[in-house]
């Protein structure tokens, strides 16, 4: 219980750090950054030249062909033409809304694998056997004994990966479906 709140504590003023960090630029910083604002001009193909794309920080009303594309690709004359043909748009984002997402997605993130890794090392702990279960289990680890038994195992391994209890707990379930059917279907009886 201790470990969940410290963690919570933690996660929570490391959260607050980092948006903190994130929303208050420094001072020098204030005024848009070079690459929250561009202008991308796409020009297709003209003549002999191929399409372009051309990306450059520009005010938005410097945003066109002229101010964009550099080197120009076509002599003086056919500039205008040139021009005519290529569309221009202004762009504008907020890189500190991406950073506080992308803080946030991490965090979140973050925190599950906490809260996975609690689980796992000590919910185990903590849980107490029930009266009413332990029977069952004990019924499961008899069919577990029986189906290891009856299977042979390469070099005298045991089944303690997870994969190999969630295959013997398919396998029961199965068995016990077949179970279900033949007494349904072919014995016309139901259970109870």
């Amino acid at each position: 219980m201790m470990f969940a709140q410290c963690t919570r504590k933690c996660v929570s003023s490391v959260l607050l750090i980092a948006l903190l960090c994130c929303i208050l630029p420094p001072p020098a910083q204030a005024s848009k950054s070079s690459e929250d604002i561009r202008c991308k001009c796409i020009c297709p193909p003209y003549r002999n030249i191929s399409g372009h794309i051309y990306n450059k920080n520009v005010s938005q009303k410097d945003c066109n062909c002229l101010h964009v594309v550099e080197p120009m690709p076509v002599p003086g004359n056919d500039v205008e033409a040139y021009c005519l043909l290529c569309e221009c748009k202004y762009e504008e984002r907020s890189t500190t809304t991406i950073k506080v997402i992308i803080i946030i997605y991490l965090s979140v993130v973050g925190a599950l694998l906490l809260y996975m890794a609690f689980l796992v090392l000590v919910d185990p702990l903590i849980r107490k056997p029930d009266a009413y279960t332990q029977p069952l289990h004990n019924e499961e680890e008899n069919e577990d004994a029986r189906s290891l038994a009856a299977a042979p195992t390469p070099s005298g391994a045991r089944a303690n990966t997870m994969l190999e209890r969630v295959e013997g707990a398919q396998q029961r379930w199965k068995r016990q479906v077949q179970e279900q059917r033949k007494t349904v279907f072919d014995r016309h009886k139901m259970l109870s």
